[in-house]
């Protein structure tokens, strides 16, 4: 499965009996909807809502870390996946936050998951279908997870990364908080960027409407970064999340995807340990 569809290709397998669709929206902590609020105002019919809070280690103080194998599989065999289905995430605002499910399903061994390119606006936009109201309840699925801890970065694989400078960092967040321009949206949050790291915006991979640049010019932007396939490359943003955009990019632009740092700034400018620069 291609990690990217398009509408009409949704618009011609929803219904199918293997496929699940999920609304995966997150909000910042800044923006006033709620993610599931606006999933019962309307979403594609038949979806189902992935609450990437939910789908996470409950044991931390970090927002929505990777959970445990088990766990994961126990959320997706209640929310109708087994090992059979095609997964499709979306998300409200285009492409900001379906990414991340994308990824998750990745890192616990599911490669026949994609994101819906240019998400819920792009399918409002054609005048396809939206129904309302709660989802219907899914038929239990039985799914058994292949964890792939080699996509998975941690703080202490990221302290050494920026000691050695093995791999690049990329960071999805606005060039204003990489270089401390801006303050970040978490109160008390130290700004900056990881030593070393390079300033790529996942806004930077996505045209106008919100859908994913083709591949030739997301080379292009990966490797005014740094990233042209010669060193391992992990991405980072404020939580974990956007980082997935850059991720996805790099699948989509035949790059090596890498690595993806978990806790990103949320850990590493929340801890007075660990090095910070600006500019």
């Amino acid at each position: 499965m291609e990690p990217l569809v398009s509408t009409d290709w949704l618009a011609g397998e929803l219904g199918k009996p293997d496929l699940v669709v999920f609304d995966a929206t997150k909000y910042l902590p800044t923006e006033s909807q709620d993610g599931m609020a606006e999933f019962l105002k309307g979403h594609i019919p038949g979806a189902r809502f992935f609450d990437i809070d939910v789908v996470a280690d409950q044991d931390t103080d970090l927002p929505h870390m990777v959970p445990t194998p088990g766990r994961f599989a126990k959320l997706m065999a209640e929310m109708g996946v087994s090992n059979a289905s095609r997964v499709v995430f979306y998300d409200q605002k285009g492409l900001a936050s379906a990414a991340r499910g994308w990824w998750l399903m990745g890192l616990f061994g599911h490669d026949e998951a994609a994101v819906l390119d240019g998400g819920l606006p792009k399918w409002k936009a054609e005048g396809r279908p939206v129904e309302d109201g709660p989802a219907a309840a899914p038929a239990p699925g039985k799914f058994r997870p292949d964890f792939r801890a080699t996509r998975l970065r941690g703080i202490g694989d990221m302290l050494r990364d920026v000691a050695s400078g093995a791999a690049l960092i990329l960071d999805a967040r606005a060039n204003g908080r990489f270089t401390a321009a801006v303050p970040e949206p978490r109160a008390g949050m130290r700004s900056g960027h990881m030593p070393g790291a390079a300033s790529l915006p996942y806004t930077e991979l996505l045209k106008p409407d919100q859908t994913l640049r083709p591949p030739a010019e997301l080379r292009a932007r990966f490797a005014t970064a740094g990233a042209d396939g010669s060193r391992p490359v992990v991405t980072s943003c404020g939580s974990g999340v956007t980082a997935a955009i850059l991720t996805l990019g790099l699948r989509r632009a035949g790059l090596p995807e890498g690595a993806l740092y978990d806790g990103s700034w949320t850990e590493w400018g929340g801890r007075p340990d660990t090095p910070i620069e600006e500019g």
